[in-house]
């Protein structure tokens, strides 16, 4: 799995016309799902991101969760963050899980991360055509790969 993890001020997703998700202060992640990804893969990184300390305490130091800020959490499924880009300009997308193998591990991603989180979510529609939109605060934006646990 891999995330891209924006600390913001607000968020939405948009999705025919209508908000279907949307968020003050707190995180937005993007998530792709790969095919080898297994239920160790969503523990990891749901258990990353509610305990990855990227808010301000009072010294301005970036030493909170968003947790401990009472920040929410939207959540988007974005399968082009496994886009291969090293042969030709047209990104290659094999990585990505397919449908029939990345919702069911997306939906368990939504009820570990809840679970994890304390509280509800919001989410976007898997597979569907979405527009978000952000104001990233700091900015602040970190890359998570449960492959790769840097």
């Amino acid at each position: 799995m891999r995330a891209v993890i924006q600390r913001v001020t607000e968020a939405k997703v948009v999705i025919t016309g209508s908000v279907k998700g949307a968020i003050q202060h707190g995180l937005l992640v993007l998530l792709a799902i790969e095919e080898t990804d297994a239920d160790e893969d969503i523990e990891w990184l749901s258990g990353k991101i509610v305990r990855l300390r990227i808010f301000n305490d009072e010294a301005g130091l970036m030493n909170r969760s968003v947790q401990e800020v009472g920040g929410d959490i939207l959540l988007i499924s974005q399968f082009t963050l496994f886009a291969s880009t090293k042969k030709g300009n047209r990104p290659s997308y094999i990585r990505s899980a397919r449908p029939e193998v990345a919702i069911p591990l997306y939906e368990q991603f939504v009820t570990r991360l809840t679970a994890d989180f304390g509280k509800s979510i919001q989410t976007g529609e898997f597979g569907a055509d979405m527009k978000v939109s952000l104001l990233n605060d700091g900015p602040v934006t970190i890359i998570i790969d449960s492959k790769n646990r840097e």
